[in-house]
């Protein structure tokens, strides 16, 4: 889906790697919740942790984190701070082309700290992964249900990318603690996409 202020500068990302030397066991059984980083970001990790959270993994469009019905109502924002080959700025992940495009040059990581009730940890990151949410294209075909099935959704996102970063020396936190309507002012988002999850992601 293309966004009619869509009009920034494209990035294509590094391909994703699909061997690791951390077994999913072993990610599975050292992931924690981090809260202190330190450090910058190197755009191949980026580009592997865009890719666990909604790159596409089949060549129907099938991605990373299960969606009912494949529908796809998540859309991710990456808040870059300290990302090595990439720009200070607001991007929006694009799984198709595996690309990011960006919206906005600011460093924002100080006003999402503010809308997440003054957590600091989200201003020291290097980076944040911002997930949305666009509820009517799961409430199309699931009615009432939609938002049950997209709050699983950002669920098993959220898991991927701790498993990943974790794999990549890295660590994360998923936060619900945030004002909604600062957030998507803070981001300039489009009526429709939902803040759902912050995620500062760095190592620690």
């Amino acid at each position: 889906m293309t966004f009619a202020y869509e009009h920034g500068q494209l990035f294509k990302l590094p391909e994703p790697e699909t061997r690791g030397d951390m077994s999913v066991e072993q990610a599975i059984g050292k992931r924690r919740s981090l809260r202190h980083y330190s450090g910058s970001l190197a755009l191949a990790d980026v580009s592997q942790l865009l890719w666990a959270a909604q790159g596409e993994t089949h060549p129907d469009g099938y991605r990373a984190a299960p969606s009912a019905g494949a529908l796809y109502p998540l859309e991710v924002y990456l808040v870059a701070g300290d990302v090595e080959g990439l720009p200070i700025g607001v991007f929006r992940y694009r799984p198709g082309a595996h690309e990011l495009i960006q919206l906005g040059s600011v460093d924002l990581r100080k006003d999402l700290t503010s809308a997440a009730h003054g957590q600091s940890f989200i201003q020291s990151a290097p980076a944040v992964l911002v997930i949305t949410g666009v509820y009517e294209r799961t409430r199309k075909k699931y009615g009432r249900r939609a938002h049950r099935y997209v709050h699983m959704e950002v669920g098993q996102v959220a898991e991927n990318v701790y498993l990943q970063a974790e794999a990549l020396g890295l660590g994360t936190l998923i936060m619900g603690a945030f004002d909604d309507a600062r957030v998507q002012a803070v981001l300039d988002l489009p009526d429709d996409h939902q803040p759902l999850g912050l995620m500062p992601i760095g190592p620690g």
